[in-house]
């Protein structure tokens, strides 16, 4: 289904019938991603005395439970509201879901014992008002990314410079296939975020980072369509399904 999209003055035509789905899938078991020290996901039928929430068991329905986390079990999409003192929603964030995007791919630098994504490698690929949103795969881009278990490995991260850059180039929306934009084990500076949002000085509010999405090889470097959709959570963060189609 083709599809004609005017956003800010620009025409844009994209095919609806084909989208490029960079969300990785919460399964309720040990395969899915995990990160933060957790356990996995679960997903179980509702049990109430005699009362088994699945056809198999003799339900008429099927009726589970899911108990997540969605900083540490799947993509997500978080406010400023993950780090200020004062409540702050997604829900009440993001308004708008469709945005221009640009897909870059980074081999993170060795910096001593870390992995890091440079200001350098970021102004390589990315020019000032390009593009509304900002999607980062790293290299290389192992398809074990799916379910890989993050605790305690040091992951690449986001320099702080680098995310000043993406900020100042007019970036609202910043995902990366990672479990944060900062370094694993930071003392609690999260300088990425910080310097993402403008925080606290000139807090951007009406900006977001997606975090753990998967973008598969065969999707090409380039400019994009994104539909960046949430679930109604009335937290700093939801779970996630960030879909782009291509520009034709």
């Amino acid at each position: 289904m083709k599809a004609e999209i005017e956003h800010k003055n620009k025409s844009y035509n994209i095919d609806l019938s084909k989208p490029l789905d960079i969300s990785l899938v919460l399964r309720g078991d040990d395969k899915n991603p995990i990160a933060w020290y957790l356990n996995p996901p679960k997903i179980q039928p509702v049990v109430d005395g005699d009362f088994t929430g699945k056809v198999t068991a003799g339900s008429s329905t099927n009726f589970n439970n899911i108990y997540f986390n969605p900083h540490a079990h799947g993509t997500h999409t978080e406010c400023v509201g993950h780090i200020t003192r004062e409540f702050h929603g997604i829900n009440e964030t993001l308004k708008t879901f469709f945005f221009t995007a640009k897909v870059i791919s980074i081999e993170p630098e060795n910096q001593g014992e870390d992995l890091v994504i440079t200001e350098a490698q970021i102004k390589s690929l990315l020019k000032e008002n390009e593009a509304e949103a900002i999607v980062i795969r790293t290299l290389p881009n192992y398809i074990e990314k799916r379910s890989k278990k993050y605790s305690h490995t040091n992951w690449p991260y986001l320099e702080e410079a680098a995310a000043r850059y993406i900020r100042e180039c007019g970036i609202k929306h910043l995902l990366i296939d990672l479990p944060s934009v900062d370094k694993e084990k930071d003392e609690g500076k999260l300088l990425a975020h910080k310097a993402f949002w403008d925080y606290p000085k000139n807090t951007r509010f009406d900006t977001t980072i997606t975090e753990l999405i998967y973008v598969a090889s065969k999707i090409k470097d380039g400019m994009y369509i994104l539909n960046l959709q949430i679930g109604s959570f009335e937290n700093d963060a939801s779970p996630s399904k960030p879909v782009l189609y291509k520009i034709e």
